[in-house]
């Protein structure tokens, strides 16, 4: 596989700082981007469907028309995949360009502070180190856990460090499941979208090229909808797998201003200039409310009604594909309208991909774990994503059931570190992951299984010496 080059600290130095010397592409009109991230929203939790091959990947309640229009003027990836299963290590890893294995997990504030390791790589110091005109912002939840704030990282503009409570009306953990709250800003999605195209406007009017990113607290719990949204929904026919009013009246709520952003990139007239990625931070909860710990990695014909997450299995909190697989969609100059890429993606791909999008023509950190799908972008879908190793990894911190995923090629592998257990999934033909393969193609999970713990003890040694003593 092609591999980066280690970039010089002199090099880098000059990223840091946000100059335009000769770490820079000299570009006339450098690319805007605006990067949406949802929270907790499954891969089927979109009326469009992230795969037109399944037509259960479409929601059977749930209404998104901007989500859909996105999709059709740009490009849906059918296997993409969040970073984490839970939201902080994948909000970490978008930024950083690698893995959760890799960043760690209560070591990650000590080692990717900028006042204990500053040549740490993140998106905005990755542009200002291309075009140093490049304004960055970040609007929404943050929630790095890391006393970390969006300015560290360089972000010019921000809600600070804000975590879930900064979404939520009131949330009480004996009734959260429950509890459903009538608001006008639900889950603040119309403040974070305001602030958004006011940062957008300014930036325009100065003729400054910008990185936005709208972090949205929907659709987690507590349950925030507007009264209209959710009397629609309690008037309408429930679905198998999606079937709470208040649940879709919040994920509409917030689908009305993604809608709101791409009337304002084109009313701007910057739409031939700008690309808008979506994406959420993991799958959805697997029903409302969800199973207890261990019963999440149950089979899923433990069940007697369908999970929220199928045709996948499980979903947040496990690396079951309902987990991790999440909607994905990509427009902008150069991509054609209504494509589909099957490429696995993960979400530490996205910032290599920004950098070939922003011009950048030099050599990366060796320690990114992501490759570009720039070229996937403008070539309908087709390609590949050359990254350091050809395989994708993810890791569940978790003291009650640590477990670890490969995927590479058409297999994955997951390994549950307590118990030693080794499951083998065909994904194309098991997209449900149902029928564990490890009995009759033991060889394969093993040749899998040795790439997994080699990479773990490769990026986080100490990682991989605690899972061992389990």
């Amino acid at each position: 596989m092609k591999k980066t080059r280690l970039i010089s600290p002199f090099l880098w130095l000059l990223c840091t700082l946000g100059s335009s010397s000769s770490f820079a592409q000299e570009r006339t009109v450098p690319p805007n981007f605006i990067f949406i991230l949802t929270d907790d929203q499954g891969w089927s939790s979109t009326s469009i469907g992230m795969d037109d091959r399944f037509v259960a990947s479409k929601s059977d309640f749930f209404e998104t028309p901007s989500i859909d229009r996105l999709a059709r003027e740009g490009m849906r990836f059918t296997n993409a995949y969040a970073p984490a299963a839970i939201c902080s290590p994948t909000r970490r890893s978008i930024l950083f360009g690698q893995t959760p294995a890799r960043l760690g997990d209560e070591t990650f504030p000590d080692t990717h502070h900028p006042r204990s390791n500053s040549s740490q790589l993140t998106i905005p110091v990755l542009l200002k180190g291309i075009d140093s005109r490049y304004k960055a912002a970040h609007f929404g939840k943050w929630d790095l856990r890391a006393e970390i704030f969006p300015e560290d990282l360089g972000f010019d503009e921000s809600d600070g460090d804000t975590r879930n409570a900064h979404g939520n009306l009131m949330t009480a953990k004996d009734n959260k499941w429950e509890a459903v709250f009538l608001t006008n800003d639900p889950k603040r999605s119309s403040s974070i979208t305001r602030r958004g195209i006011n940062f957008m406007e300014r930036q325009v009017s100065h003729g400054n090229p910008f990185y936005l990113q709208l972090s949205h607290y929907a659709t987690h719990v507590d349950m925030q909808t507007r009264e209209a949204s959710l009397e629609k929904y309690r008037n309408k026919p429930k679905g198998a797998r999606h079937n709470n009013p208040a649940w879709a009246g919040m994920l509409e709520d917030m689908d009305y201003t993604i809608g709101q952003v791409l009337d304002k990139v084109t009313s701007l007239g910057i739409a031939g200039n700008t690309y808008i990625i979506l994406m959420a931070d993991n799958g959805s909860v697997e029903l409302l409310p969800p199973l207890p710990s261990l019963q999440k990695l149950q089979h899923p014909d433990t069940f007697d009604q369908p999970l929220r997450n199928a045709p996948l299995r499980a979903g947040k909190w496990t690396l079951y594909e309902g987990g991790i697989r999440v909607p994905f969609i990509v427009k902008g100059p150069g991509i054609k309208s209504g494509t589909l890429s099957h490429e696995p993606v993960g979400g530490w791909d996205i910032l290599p991909t920004i950098a070939i999008l922003a011009g950048y023509t030099g050599f990366l950190p060796e320690y990114l774990d992501g490759g570009s799908f720039a070229g996937i972008l403008q070539s309908e879908g087709r390609g590949e994503v050359l990254r350091k190793n050809d395989f994708l990894v993810f890791h569940r911190y978790s003291e009650g059931y640590p477990h670890s995923a490969l995927i590479q090629g058409e297999f994955k592998l997951i390994r549950f570190w307590k118990t030693g257990k080794l499951e083998l999934f065909h994904l194309p033909t098991d997209l449900g992951e149902t029928s564990d393969l490890y009995a009759t193609q033991t060889a394969k999970a093993e040749e899998l299984d040795y790439k997994l713990v080699a990479y773990l003890q490769e990026v986080n040694p100490e990682l991989a010496k605690k899972l061992f003593s389990y």
